[in-house]
């Protein structure tokens, strides 16, 4: 448990019990963004969202209101590569 008034990087160093478990979030989180930008870009319904990215309607609507922890890494990378997008993994010293 933190003691209160406890300062942190980012919300996910703030939510997550480690730092792995921080990075993961923050990785799914960017992810998340960009592929609800290329929704957005293009100006997709959920259904039209759905069908580009080979999932369901409900699926999208999770993804586009943020629920970070119905995602796995893997989910999203796949959503991003079937909106023909690469993703590309770079990593920096913390």
């Amino acid at each position: 448990m933190t003691k209160p008034n406890t300062e942190f990087g980012s919300i996910w160093d703030a939510l997550a019990d480690t730092p792995e478990e921080a990075a993961n979030l923050r990785v799914r989180s960017e992810l998340m963004d960009k592929i609800t930008a290329l929704i957005e870009e293009n100006n997709w319904t959920q259904v039209e969202a759905a069908s580009h990215c080979g999932v369901t309607q409900p699926r999208i609507n999770d993804l586009l209101r943020g629920r970070i922890s119905r995602f796995s890494l893997d989910a999203l990378v796949n959503i991003a590569t079937s909106l023909g997008q690469r993703v590309h993994v770079e990593l920096e010293v913390a």
